[in-house]
């Protein structure tokens, strides 16, 4: 198993305890050190081990933490063995022989293995990734404090780019904050204030990117996913004429690639489904408005250093800035309001909630309403899109207070 791990003061600890618990069940502990998300996938499929696990929290602080696993194709690991883990952590025995795991003893012992290699090997990957020279190019990188705070600078500057950092100086508590994708405020300072042609922010791991045009303008992931898709179908190259977005995406991006001849499928919100919706239909490119982008011919994740290169290698070719590669693209009324809430079941089964739901559909009057909890936070969150920004600020608070006796906001 390759294990990596993100800048997060607790992913030294569990990288640790991880690799000994799979040396004393025999297994060799390969550890990559601070790398991002992706390229544990990529690693794991390209060197032939069995699992890849990633310790991080992704976008969230470093109070929070996780741990990702990816099967030997460099997958998110399957639901069924997925359960079986957590079943086990829960204290269930019933499907081990002997009622527990066996663990190794004498030369069965596994071993732990310094694997920067693998992490070089990745990073050797993205340079080759592009064909285009990136000099005389003037990037902005916002590495969140993160995991990719190493590798994708080295990736741009190998390519020629002249680089301006923020959020790479990590030091254990400083992930997303104040920084990366999920805050591109000082970002869009340093691309305003130095002139630069483009800036491209990740989160905790890697494996998500947002970009910021010359002019300081956010392009998120449908941004991407149209600049994307129109760029792919212009050479031939978008099969089937399809990508998946999920059910977050604006509607202005399922109109405007329809009026391009581009159809959009939708699916549940996270990058696994989007994989497997991609698989499904064929599509070869699909994402998350939060910036998970995925080219099927490259990848089986999101990768953000991989996406940042594919628009900073589209500006190149097609000699276009940053705004526009999203000519074109409008997006319709859209408000997301996050809430805190101690039981995500318990606040959505309530039936208070329910009817604060139903009105507040009413008042978008036809538009979209999407109500759901986050996968990574005891967070509700309330996605509303209609005719105008103030009916989708209404459901929006609607819901948000019908939610606030569950230790809402």
């Amino acid at each position: 198993m390759v294990i990596g791990k993100d800048t997060r003061l607790s992913s030294y600890t569990l990288e640790y305890a991880l690799a000994a618990g799979i040396t004393a069940s025999g297994g060799d502990a390969y550890i990559m050190h601070v790398t991002t998300t992706p390229s544990v996938s990529f690693v794991t499929r390209c060197d032939g081990f069995d699992c890849g696990v990633m310790i991080s929290a992704s976008h969230n602080p470093y109070s929070d933490n996780g741990i990702k696993l990816v099967n030997g194709r460099g997958e998110k690991l399957e639901r069924g063995v997925l359960g079986l883990i957590e079943r086990y952590l829960d204290g269930a025995r019933d499907f081990c022989s002997g009622g527990d795991l066996p663990l190794a003893s004498g030369e069965r012992v596994g071993r732990t293995v310094d694997y920067i290699a693998g992490r070089n090997r990745y990073t050797g990957h993205l340079i080759a990734l592009s064909a285009s020279s990136f000099k005389g190019m003037r990037i902005g990188l916002d590495c969140a404090n993160g995991a990719g705070y190493k590798i994708a600078p080295s990736v741009f500057e190998a390519l020629g780019a002249t680089l301006f950092p923020v959020g790479c100086s990590p030091d254990g508590l400083n992930v997303n904050d104040g920084c990366g994708a999920t805050d591109v405020a000082a970002l869009r300072e340093a691309v305003r204030a130095n002139g630069l042609d483009v800036g491209f922010a990740f989160d905790g791991d890697a494996d998500r990117c947002i970009c910021v045009d010359e002019r300081g303008e956010i392009i998120d992931g449908d941004g991407i996913l149209y600049a994307a898709a129109t760029a792919l179908k212009s050479r031939g190259e978008l099969l089937g004429n399809r990508i998946v977005a999920t059910v977050m995406s604006n509607g202005g991006l399922v109109s405007c690639l329809a009026e391009r001849g581009v159809e959009v499928l939708s699916c549940p919100v996270g990058d696994s489904e989007v994989y497997a919706k991609m698989g499904e239909s064929g599509a070869v490119l699909g994402g998350e408005q939060s910036g998970h982008i995925i080219f099927g011919k490259l990848e089986s994740t999101g990768d953000g250093i991989v996406t940042a290169l594919r628009l900073a290698e589209e500006m190149v070719e097609r000699d276009m800035r940053a705004s526009e590669l999203v000519r074109g693209f409008s997006k319709l009324p859209q408000r997301l309001k996050n809430v805190r809430v101690r039981d995500k079941n318990s606040a959505l089964g309530d039936e208070g909630v329910k009817a604060a739901v139903r009105r507040a559909e009413g008042v978008l009057k036809g538009g979209r309403l999407v109500v759901r909890a986050s996968g990574t936070e005891n967070v509700i969150r309330i996605l509303a899109e209609g005719e105008t920004e103030s009916a989708c600020e209404e459901a929006t608070e609607t819901v948000g207070r019908a939610l606030i006796k569950f230790n809402g906001e």
